[in-house]
């Protein structure tokens, strides 16, 4: 099994080049059954990952670019009435996949961008009364533009809650656009490596990833950390504290271990807490300053005092 995550993530890293804490991080989300959101400028490679990611493990794929003018039914599905039938027919939106890349989700009113928040959490939807589920696994790739690009809106503190990472690709090196200039040819995948079976298999191993108390305590202190530390941020809820557990296991699972390591919780820290910590006050995008402050902060292991 863990030959296939290696084969998962040299095929991504042969497409998306010097990327490859990116791609880790990516395949960390979606083994640990979250949603994933990438924040940066256009032309960065966003779409590429989402697009690789899909076709890499073998998932129905769905792009769906958000507009100021979208409505939810866009989304959703709509009902279309048959006068021979005399009778609504539901017709699926494109949130009927097993990945939906939600591209520039941030230039959508709250409103369309409120559509997904029953899909993300609940991996269904209610459309007229009647309640649909969706496929699993289900997963939701979302980018966005830098707030201070014109036409857009920032996400509600809510939505933002429902992506268990925010990611930055940034620019590639040196060598990296340098080796992307000389391939004439844009790098594709030319079949999936693993099943969608095999991958739901992956999904409950991560599950049965142990974390001892010492573990779970250097976590909470973090958590802690962030309330009550006098750091000018968003507390980290209860809910972030599962995510960042559940990630933190996946991380393990990529490195062939069934049990968390501090090292785990710091890979996946960033990713997880700072959009959390921010919220919608942040202008522009986060270098990960106030994750790795709590980070700085907290020794693993120094064991916890009661508050």
């Amino acid at each position: 099994m863990h030959n296939k995550v290696e084969q998962i993530l040299n095929q991504l890293n042969s497409v998306l080049l010097g990327k490859k804490t990116q791609t880790q991080l990516a395949l960390v989300c979606l083994l640990a059954d979250g949603h994933l959101l990438i924040e940066d400028l256009p032309g960065m490679g966003k779409t590429t990952l989402a697009s690789t990611l899909s076709r890499t493990l073998g998932l129905e794929y769905k792009r769906v670019q958000f507009t100021s003018d979208m409505l939810p039914a866009d989304i959703l599905g709509v009902s279309i009435f048959d006068p021979q039938a005399q009778q609504f027919h539901f017709h699926q939106g494109p949130i009927f996949s097993q990945v939906l890349l939600a591209d520039e989700i941030n230039r959508a009113s709250p409103k369309t961008q409120s559509a997904l928040l029953e899909a993300m959490e609940e991996k269904q939807i209610s459309v007229d009364g009647k309640t649909y589920p969706l496929a699993k696994p289900f997963f939701v790739i979302a980018t966005q533009n830098p707030l201070d690009q014109a036409g857009t809106f920032p996400l509600p503190e809510s939505q933002l809650d429902r992506f268990m990472m925010r990611i930055e690709l940034g620019f590639p090196n040196h060598a990296a656009e340098m080796a992307m200039l000389k391939n004439s040819k844009h790098a594709t995948v030319e079949k999936a490596v693993i099943s969608v079976p095999e991958l739901q298999e992956m999904q409950r191993a991560v599950d049965k990833v142990e974390a001892n108390d010492a573990l779970l305590d250097y976590l909470l202190r973090l958590v802690d950390e962030s309330r009550y530390g006098g750091l000018a941020v968003n507390p980290l809820s209860p809910r972030c504290s599962k995510i960042l557990l559940q990630a933190s296991k996946a991380m393990a699972f990529i490195h062939q271990r069934n049990y968390v390591i501090p090292e785990d919780v710091q890979a996946v820290f960033v990713a997880v807490t700072e959009h959390r910590l921010l919220g919608v006050n942040h202008e522009s995008q986060s270098s990960g300053a106030l994750s790795k402050t709590l980070l700085e902060r907290i020794d693993p292991l120094t064991p916890s005092v009661a508050r």
